[in-house]
């Protein structure tokens, strides 16, 4: 088999380096290929297509959604880069990704988008699309190659968000109910009288029964998961404080600690892992049903929440929440006393940034706080989020 790769014309590095540049670490998890959300805007075809360069960002069409001033017409996809980050350099609202990405047999999976692969815009059938350069353009110059078979790590394909903004999060919080805390097995003694556990140090367990696991996370309980519009409690945050493998049953029970991600003391309960549960393979984007929901917790919490930062939410898969999708934060409204009549009046919701669902439970979902344009607090609303004209 002969295989082609693209050879990008020369062109001022600047067209490549406008947008924004991200800054995070290489994704080290391995991703699934099989909860990609369907894209309903665009045909999946192996037939040919007419397909025509886009040379002036004055040339996209109506029906695009708003692309970014600065956006670039050819992209060399980088090391560390994400799903997100490269949305961000070409839309204005980087949640309608798959209105622009252009799905076809070859390449239905923007996942499957790798370091060194070149990205174009095109106008096909009526729209403007992104797409890699060789997908759609077979008379592009190509430089032939020796037979190979492409050859990459697990893992350097494309992740939707920043693992590492998540990293210390998946093995952690999770929302659990106050029965299946208080029966959880929990750590009785560290060795040699410690009174803090630390990464090899051996521990003894209470309440371990045999065939229940050998790896667990090690939590302590968190605040309480309360809706703010009905008061239902919908469960304890678990707080993440390290890992420990088993290495005989009894009473107690001894173990290791593998890892500690923050003080480990006795008492912490031990819960599964949930790292396997996880994938990052989705699409950015928003719901198709209307989302009212609040912020009710911040994982290691603060009093104002940034990029980056996680968030548990009052809704969940129950309300129609899945991984991908993208809702705006409103800041809650707040009542002030007008100066002239000394009424008290209620101000409108304000913009303040948007999140990404990663992991949903039935009555809570967790997400990732893309952008922040105002300080977020707890309490403030999610919305399903509405695009720019």
């Amino acid at each position: 088999m002969t295989q082609y790769k693209a050879v990008a014309p020369t062109m001022p590095s600047s067209a490549l380096n406008r947008g924004l540049r991200l800054c995070v670490i290489p994704m080290a998890l391995a991703i699934a290929t099989s909860v990609l959300a369907p894209v309903a805007t665009a045909a999946v075809s192996d037939e040919p297509v007419a397909a025509t360069p886009v040379t002036s960002l004055t040339q996209t069409h109506e029906d695009t959604p708003p692309l970014r001033d600065d956006a670039p017409l050819r992209y060399v996809v980088k090391k560390g880069d994400t799903l997100w980050g490269i949305a961000n350099r070409y839309l204005a609202d980087a949640w309608q990704w798959p209105e622009l990405w252009y799905v076809n047999g070859k390449l239905a999976n923007p996942h499957r988008i790798y370091p060194g692969d070149v990205l174009e815009l095109y106008n096909v059938k009526d729209r403007t699309v992104l797409a890699r350069a060789t997908d759609l353009a077979p008379d592009l110059d190509l430089e032939r190659l020796s037979p190979q078979v492409r050859a990459s790590q697990l893992g350097e394909n494309l992740p939707a968000i920043p693992i590492d903004a998540i990293r210390n999060f998946l093995n952690g919080p999770r929302a659990v109910d106050l029965e299946t805390l208080n029966a959880a097995p929990y750590l009785l003694a560290f060795a040699e009288d410690n009174l803090l556990g630390a990464a090899q140090m051996p521990v003894f367990i209470k309440k371990l029964r045999e065939g229940e696991g050998t790896v667990f996370s090690t939590v302590r309980k968190g605040e309480k998961y309360k809706d703010p519009d009905t008061g239902e409690l919908l469960g304890y945050e678990a707080i993440p404080s390290g890992e420990v493998e088993v290495k005989s049953y009894g009473d107690p029970a001894t173990g290791v600690m593998t890892q500690s991600t923050r003080e480990v003391l006795a008492g912490d309960r031990m819960l599964p892992l949930e790292a396997n549960n996880f994938s990052a393979n989705f699409y950015p984007h928003a719901p198709a049903m209307a989302v009212n929901g609040r912020i009710i917790s911040v994982f290691d919490g603060v009093s104002q929440i940034g990029q980056y930062y996680i968030v548990a939410m009052n809704r969940g898969s129950k309300h129609g929440l899945e991984p991908g999708h993208v809702l705006e934060v409103l800041q809650a409204s707040r009542k002030v006393k007008d100066p002239v009549t000394g009424r008290t009046e209620l101000l409108p919701k304000q913009k303040a940034g948007l999140l990404m669902v990663f992991k949903t439970m039935p009555g809570i979902s967790y997400g990732l706080v893309m952008t922040a344009t105002r300080a977020i607090h707890v309490f403030d609303h999610v919305e399903k989020p509405e695009a720019s004209q």
